[in-house]
């Protein structure tokens, strides 16, 4: 009887691991274009979501997520890892909106009367799955800001309160505003 002859393991092939946020942000802060790209890449999605439902139009949102990305740049040397690169970025690009928006704010304010500014956009598509994004674009500015940064972006009413500069007290009842207001909306 002949011993039988086992084969023998072919190696894998060898993939070099993808690199982490916090190595691409070294990287990139070092001016490393490709590290900054692939950055990118990997946050583009959920700073231009954050963008259009604080925004509440595409051009803004385009607008927030650009200077998002330029601050990153500038402020990369400043990253030190104490954090996760993606919250890091986060806390960064949702500051930038909050200027973004109030920069705005004001130039509208003096421009287009407010009944123009609450309506929703007219390419906004008749999915289900985006009925809550074209309600929130509905909600006055403040009511919007506070239940996206509560209910959609899961912030305490102290951190939203933090973030927009008014009470806790202010930012419930902002919140408790946007409710009532959707149900309507939805009636």
């Amino acid at each position: 009887m002949e011993p039988k002859v086992l084969p023998i393991p072919q190696q894998a092939e060898q993939q070099a691991p993808e690199p982490n946020d916090a190595s691409l942000a070294q990287q990139a802060a070092q001016g490393d274009k490709r590290a900054f790209e692939a950055l990118y890449l990997r946050h583009h999605k959920r700073i231009y979501a954050l963008a259009l439902r604080l925004g509440g139009e595409p051009s803004l949102a385009d607008e927030i997520l650009q200077e998002s990305f330029v601050r990153m740049w500038h402020k990369l040397p400043q990253f030190r890892g104490e954090s996760q690169f993606g919250t890091w970025f986060y806390s960064l690009a949702l500051n930038q909106a909050l200027t973004t928006l109030k920069k705005h704010r004001s130039f509208w304010a003096r421009m287009v009367p407010d009944w123009q500014i609450q309506q929703a956009p007219e390419h906004a598509q008749h999915d289900d799955g985006l009925l809550l994004d074209r309600l929130i674009v509905r909600l006055p500015e403040r009511a919007r800001l506070v239940f996206v940064l509560f209910a959609v972006e899961g912030f305490s009413h102290e951190e939203v309160a933090s973030l927009l500069g008014i009470s806790t007290g202010t930012s419930k009842a902002h919140y408790h505003r946007a409710r009532e207001l959707m149900k309507e909306m939805l009636s």
